[in-house]
């Protein structure tokens, strides 16, 4: 999945005392009604904030975790997460890029056929 908006907040990073590490980002989507929302970046990830600043418009692949949690008076509640995998500065401005491949020049030439032959009896008025 993906998600596209205006970088509002990154977190400084935290670290374990197992040696994990995790940041977090809040992205402000651009839609009817803003939402923030908040996505942690772990381990090895944690290096794509880098490069990046509040205020940039990106696009953020992400993924979402679920648990359960049971707490000590045996109440079952759940939580959701949502993972950051990779970022990129968002380029939806470049919509001159052609959407479908061009045929190869090695690619069999199709024969462009007329699926309506002229030798049938046409009823229609135009």
């Amino acid at each position: 999945m993906e998600l596209t908006g205006t970088i509002k907040k990154i977190s400084d990073l935290q670290t374990f005392a197992s040696g994990f590490q995790k940041k977090e980002l809040v992205l402000l989507t651009e839609e009817q009604y803003p939402q923030p929302i908040n996505i942690e970046f772990l381990s090895e990830k944690v290096d794509l904030l880098n490069q990046y600043k509040v205020g940039d418009k990106v696009k953020v692949y992400i993924n979402i975790r679920g648990r359960e949690w049971t707490s000590p008076q045996g109440e079952v509640k759940y939580f959701n997460s949502i993972l950051g995998w990779r970022m990129e500065k968002d380029g939806s401005s470049d919509f001159n890029e052609p959407t479908e491949a061009t045929p190869s020049q090695n690619s069999p030439a199709t024969e462009n056929k007329n699926v309506f032959s002229e030798d049938e009896d046409d009823d229609l008025p135009f």
